[in-house]
C-alpha cells in the first residue's frame, strides 16, 4: 500500500511517500515558505534524484498540488496516477483526551480536532489545513490522523494530574499530555527488537533530543510518564524552550519587565533554552564548538541540558522500579557523542558503563555500553513517518474489510 505521509506546519509541509509493505520511502521532501515570497519545494527520490522548484505557493491546497505534481512527474516522480496514492497519513499534534490511538479522518473527527485547537493553537490549525487541502486534491483517498499525544494516553492519573484545583482539570482538561509519541513508540519497540526481547518484559527510557526534547518512561510497552506536559514547553531544556521552570519566575519577569501574556509565551518558547542561556545559538553543535573554545555560557547551557536528561533518567528508573535500556534519538541524541557521554557519566550504579569507542563510532544504530553493562544504552534513528504510514495502512485495511 502506498501511503503519503504529511506533517503540516504554519508555512511548511514535510512529506514522505512510503510503500508500506516493504517499508521503503520512495521519495520525500518539503514545501517551505507557504504564503510568502520565494516559496520552494524540494524533493529527493530514493535513487538520489533531486529537484528544487520555486513557485507561487499561496496556501496548503496549492502546496499539496505541487507535491502531487512532483509525485506524478515523468522525470522526477514515482507514480503514474493519483489513484496510486492509496491513503494519506497526517501527523496531528494534539488528540486531547478523545483519541488514544490513530483514527480515520471523518467529519466528526474534524469537529473534535477543531475543539482541541485551544490545546494546541500553534499546531492543530495547520494540521487541519493539511487535511482540508487533501480533501480538495484527493477527495476519494482515505485520510488517517496519527497523534503525537496518543502513545502517552495510558499514563496513570498520578503522572498526568497537576497540583491545581481538580475542577480546572475537569473543566478545561489541564493535564499532562506529552508529545513526540510516534518517536517514543518507534524507538522503544526498535530497542526491544535489537535486544532480542519482548517489549512487554522491558523497562525503557527513551530520550528524543532535538530542537524540541522529551523523554518517556516506557514500562512494558506503555508510556507511564513523559517530560512534556500540557504543552511542549515543560520538561527538558530545549533549543529555544525553557523546559521546567518555577511558575513564579515568569510572573516575576512579567512584573519587572512589563511584558504581556503573549510576550511571556514568546520569551519561554522562542528565546529561552540553549539559545537563552548561551546567547549564542539553539544548535547544540554550535554550543559544543563554543564550549570547547572556552565560552562559559555555552558550557552552562551544555551542562544544564545534560544534567536535566540525567536527572530524568534517575526519576524514571525510580518510577518504573527498574531499568533495562536507555535510548537516544533525535538530532542531538543521534549525533552528539558529548551529550551521550555527559548523560551517562557516573551511572555505573544503574548498570550503565559507556564504551567510548562504541559511543564515538560512525554506526547510525548502535549499543554504546559495554558488554558487561546490565542496562544497555542504545542509539536509534527515529522514524516517525514509518509509524504514521503503518498505522494508516492498518486502519485503511480494516476499513476495506468492513462489509458494505
Amino acid at each position: 500500500m502506498n501511503i503519503l505521509v504529511l506533517n503540516c506546519g504554519s508555512s511548511s509541509v514535510k512529506y514522505q511517500f512510503i510503500e508500506s509493505d516493504s517499508q521503503k520511502t520512495l521519495t520525500k521532501g518539503s514545501v517551505d515558505r507557504i504564503g510568502m515570497s520565494g516559496a520552494t519545494l524540494t524533493n529527493k527520490r530514493h535513487d538520489g534524484d533531486e529537484i528544487r522548484i520555486v513557485g507561487e505557493i499561496v496556501d496548503h491546497t496549492v502546496a499539496i498540488e505541487y507535491i502531487l505534481a512532483v509525485l506524478l512527474s515523468r522525470n522526477h516522480g514515482v507514480i503514474n496516477d493519483k489513484s496510486d496514492i492509496h491513503a494519506i497519513g497526517h501527523r496531528v499534534v494534539h488528540g486531547g483526551e478523545t483519541f488514544s490511538g490513530s483514527v480515520l479522518i471523518t467529519d466528526e473527527v474534524i469537529r473534535i480536532l477543531r475543539e482541541n485547537i485551544e490545546l494546541a493553537p500553534l499546531h492543530n490549525p495547520h494540521n487541519l489545513r493539511g487535511i482540508s487541502a487533501c480533501e480538495v486534491n484527493l477527495p476519494n483517498t482515505p485520510q488517517v490522523g496519527v497523534f503525537d499525544t496518543s502513545f502517552h494516553s495510558r499514563m496513570p492519573k498520578r503522572a498526568y494530574l497537576y497540583g491545581i484545583p481538580y475542577s480546572l482539570y475537569s473543566q478545561y482538561k489541564i493535564r499532562r499530555y506529552g508529545f513526540h509519541g510516534s518517536s517514543h513508540r518507534f524507538v522503544s519497540h526498535r530497542a526491544a527488537t535489537l535486544l532480542g526481547r519482548d517489549i512487554n518484559t522491558l523497562k525503557i527510557i527513551t530520550c528524543h533530543l532535538g530542537n524540541g526534547c522529551s523523554m518517556a518512561a516506557v514500562d512494558h510497552g506503555v508510556s507511564i510518564d513523559t517530560t512534556m506536559g500540557f504543552t511542549p514547553l515543560e520538561g527538558l531544556l530545549m533549543g529555544t524552550r525553557s523546559g521546567d521552570l518555577d511558575p513564579s519566575v515568569i510572573l516575576f519577569i512579567m512584573g519587572k519587565e512589563g511584558i504581556s501574556l503573549g510576550e511571556a509565551g514568546t520569551l519561554l518558547n522562542k528565546h529561552s533554552g540553549l539559545q537563552g542561556i548561551s546567547g549564542i545559538s539553539s544548535d547544540m553543535r554550535e554550543i559544543e564548538t563554543e564550549m570547547q573554545n572556552g565560552d562559559k555560557k555555552a558550557t552552562y547551557a551544555f551542562d544544564v541540558f545534560a544534567y536535566r536528561v540525567k536527572k530524568y533518567i534517575g526519576a524514571y528508573a525510580a518510577a518504573m522500579g527498574g531499568l533495562d535500556a536507555v535510548v537516544f534519538t533525535g538530532g542531538i541524541g543521534e549525533n552528539s557523542t558529548l551529550i551521550r557521554k555527559a548523560c551517562c557519566e557516573n551511572m555505573e550504579f544503574f548498570g550503565i558503563i559507556l564504551d567510548r569507542e562504541r559511543n564515538e563510532s560512525n554506526a547510525k544504530e548502535k549499543v554504546i555500553t559495554t558488554d558487561g553493562s546490565t542496562t544497555k544504552v542504545i542509539v536509534i534513528p527515529t522514524n516517525e513517518e514509518l509509524v504514521i504510514a503503518l498505522d494508516t495502512k492498518q486502519i485503511v485495511k480494516e476499513l476495506k474489510a468492513q462489509p458494505a
